[in-house]
């Protein structure tokens, strides 16, 4: 285990591109999605040769850190940090870090995530240990993975200078970070072989990433140090409440000097970002099904995805459809072309607007 070593596990997001089966009370960090273990645990599971359950610290809200903590009874209660109402990532993490410096004023952080999809786990430790070296001589570090198509709902990240090979992985000066561009950009982004998809995850000191938050976000440092020093008492719920909601990519990365990049090639990474998403990471039958419930009848149809929950005996079936998504939550049966399934999230916004609270 190595030591003055963390993880902090971001587990708060309500995962709304996988709705209808990640609801509020049940977001997908939850779900069984690959077996028989909840992708929250799956994230526990593949940090444990790297670090004890006393060095997981997990960032997440009220209303499901209950059932994280019956998923994954050995990391301590006290390494729960509860948001009492989310300001994206920039708050958590400085949370996390504002934490760890009472505990540890030399503490590292690798901040990772509760729902991304991992193929190769020993890969993915291998370059946390690099990280971690890195992120020893007071640079900001990230994984950056490797771009096959021009995404717009991922940043990207170009690689600058050779900074060198840290535990045998080679390690560059990042020039630059590029927030989810428009389709046109992101084509020219992955026309060089200089660009990275931003993976979300980044080690750094937690004292280096408070200076950040102290230069460029004096705002949020000013409530960190109150909390440190208070909690969530009052005045700082209320300090906390009206902060603005900031990803730390736009809030810090895209301004902060001494950045690196890994280059993590070969990890099978995945957001699990959409339903499309699962069409790379499931398995498919000969036909490019994916059928996740054995009640289902499936005549004639190709590269058709099919997923039930426990609480539905619904039989589906499909004659001669293509490319579909067909998603039975028990009350909501959802249905759509699987290259508009990113539009599930304007479905959840709708709902919230005309107020259909029930099915969110």
């Amino acid at each position: 285990m190595a030591k003055n070593y963390y993880a902090v596990i971001m587990a708060g997001g309500g995962g709304t591109r996988l709705w209808p089966l990640s609801r509020r009370e049940r977001p997908k960090q939850m779900l069984k999605m690959f077996g028989e273990r909840s992708l929250f645990q799956i994230a526990v599971d593949r940090l444990a040769p790297l670090f004890t359950p006393e060095q997981v610290i997990i960032i997440t809200s009220e209303n499901i850190a209950a059932e994280f903590k019956t998923q994954c009874p050995d990391i301590p209660e006290g390494n729960y940090i509860i948001e009492p109402i989310g300001r994206d990532t920039a708050a958590a993490i400085g949370l996390a870090a504002s934490e760890l410096l009472k505990r540890n004023k030399d503490a590292v952080m690798a901040v990772v995530t509760a729902d991304h999809f991992i193929e190769n786990e020993n890969k993915f430790r291998e370059f946390l240990v690099s990280a971690k070296a890195v992120a020893e001589g007071d640079h900001l570090v990230t994984l950056g993975i490797h771009s096959t198509f021009p995404a717009t709902e991922f940043g990207y990240i170009q690689q600058g200078d050779y900074l060198g090979k840290y535990e045998g992985n080679i390690v560059f000066h990042a020039k630059r970070f590029k927030e989810k561009p428009d389709k046109k950009t992101a084509r020219k982004l992955i026309s060089g072989e200089d660009h990275s998809w931003n993976s979300g995850m980044f080690i750094w000191k937690a004292e280096r990433i408070m200076q950040e938050f102290s230069r460029h976000m004096p705002a949020l440092f000013d409530v960190l140090e109150k909390w440190g020093e208070a909690g969530f008492s009052l005045e700082v719920l209320q300090a906390w409440e009206e902060l603005e909601k900031i990803s730390i990519d736009y809030g810090i990365m895209e301004q902060a000097d001494e950045v690196a990049v890994i280059p993590a090639k070969g990890l099978g990474w995945n957001d699990v970002g959409s339903w499309n998403a699962l069409f790379d990471v499931l398995e498919a039958d000969q036909e490019g099904n994916i059928i996740e419930s054995l009640e289902t009848l499936n005549l004639d149809s190709k590269r058709v995805l099919i997923h039930k929950n426990d609480s539905s005996d619904r039989l589906i079936v499909t004659i001669g459809v293509e490319d579909l998504v067909v998603v039975d939550a028990g009350d909501v049966l959802l249905v759509c072309d699987r290259h508009q399934a990113q539009k599930v999230r304007e479905v959840v916004k709708l709902l919230a607007d005309n107020k259909k609270e029930k099915f969110l």
